[in-house]
């Protein structure tokens, strides 16, 4: 396990090495002259100058000129001094690092600067100032590239986090989605068969008297319906928590037991089924299911006993799907009052590239009309 050292504690430690070292060569180089203890002063200060490098990157670059410039005249040959020169390059590094670029080619004019009376000094012209300066334009760069790459990992994380959240957001999505489709499912579902044991129950009670064959019928029925129920229930909770038990949805092959089991309820039901049926992908599939199983289940619930009839035509380019009762009303209740019904119906046929009509029928009664394309995908 890595420890990271904190800067205040690394420039602590970095001002302390470099100053010691500074100190040391000035005490044993044979260039000073003496006394050495304004040498010696003005190494410590330049080496204190490392501890505020982060902070003013820019203004710590003007002592170093007022106290090498007096230095090189008056007390030492700095070209003979290594580790004196060691600030300076510290220095340039930091105003690479640290700001800016109109602040740090600040810096490194201000450095630069200070360079050439040095060199003017202290040795011969152009070498003396180029060797130098030439280090001390490397040190800053890479102050500069460290900060480049610094900044682009900083944007890397930044945008590595922003792309995490919006998963985490659109994960979230997903399964809100998922569950309104699940409870659309369980809508479907419990309406269907729970209006086929309400219908079976009303007509039990009011044969019980004098037909109880009949009325045994109905209650088979009943707890057929409820069983039919329970099923699919069990399927879509099996569907929510993943488990890998879940069965496909119905196909449309199963139309016809649908309208049996609305017959079965008291519904005079008649089905036609024109051209060739094809194969359709899963979630049409179930649509085309849902659409006819929520049409006999209006019927069912608002016009139980009337003729309906349940047309399926496999058109060249299109599945087509009318359900339409001939009942006496109820046309504005059930579109005002439909639910999850009617609305789980038409997003289900827009899904696959469809569309859906609900609404009153001509000559009287209320129908459901739905087309969906075949091999059509969703709508852009």
């Amino acid at each position: 396990m890595s420890m990271r050292v904190s800067p205040r504690v690394f420039d602590l430690v970095l001002a302390a090495a470099v100053t010691a070292g500074a100190v040391v060569e000035v005490l044993l180089a044979a260039g000073i002259g003496e006394p050495r203890w304004p040498s010696v002063v003005i190494a410590i200060a330049l080496g204190s100058l490392l501890l505020v490098r982060r902070r003013h990157p820019v203004l710590v670059t003007v002592p170093v000129m007022l106290l090498t410039v007096p230095e090189s005249l008056f007390f030492a040959d700095t070209s003979e001094l290594i580790a004196s020169f060691l600030p300076l390059l510290v220095l340039a590094y930091g105003g690479g690092a640290y700001v800016e670029s109109r602040g740090a080619y600040a810096a490194l004019a201000l450095l630069l600067a200070s360079i050439v009376p040095l060199g003017a000094i202290d040795g011969e012209l152009p070498g003396s100032i180029l060797f130098p300066a030439v280090i001390t334009v490397l040190c800053w760069l890479i102050g500069r590239n460290v900060r480049t790459r610094t900044r682009l990992a900083a944007e890397l994380h930044e945008g590595a986090a922003r792309l995490a959240e919006q998963r985490e957001a659109e994960a979230r999505d997903a399964v809100a989605q998922e569950r309104r489709r699940i409870a659309r499912e369980m809508h479907d579902v419990v309406a269907h068969s729970i209006s086929i044991m309400v219908v079976q129950a009303a007509g039990a009670r009011q044969i019980l008297a004098r037909d109880p064959g009949r009325a045994e019928e109905a209650a088979r029925r009943i707890g057929h319906a409820g069983r039919d129920a329970l099923g699919e229930m069990h399927l879509l909770v099996g569907a929510l928590e993943r488990m890998p038990s879940a069965a496909p949805a119905p196909s449309a092959d199963a139309l016809a037991t649908l309208v049996e089991r609305a017959r079965d309820a008291g519904q005079a039901v008649t089905l036609r089924v024109q051209g060739t049926p094809r194969a359709l992908p899963h979630g049409a599939e179930l649509a085309a299911y849902r659409v006819v199983q929520e049409g006999l289940t209006n019927a069912i619930k608002h016009a139980a006993g009337a003729a309906t009839e349940v047309d399926v035509t496999w058109a060249r380019d299109a599945l087509e799907l009318r359900v339409a009762d001939s009942g006496d009303g109820g046309a504005g209740h059930r579109l005002q009052g439909g639910g999850h019904g009617l609305v789980g119906m038409a997003e289900r046929v827009r899904l696959h590239g469809g569309e859906l009509h609900a609404g009153p029928r001509g000559g009287g009664g209320f129908e459901v009309v739905a087309r969906i394309p075949l091999g059509a995908g969703p709508p852009p």
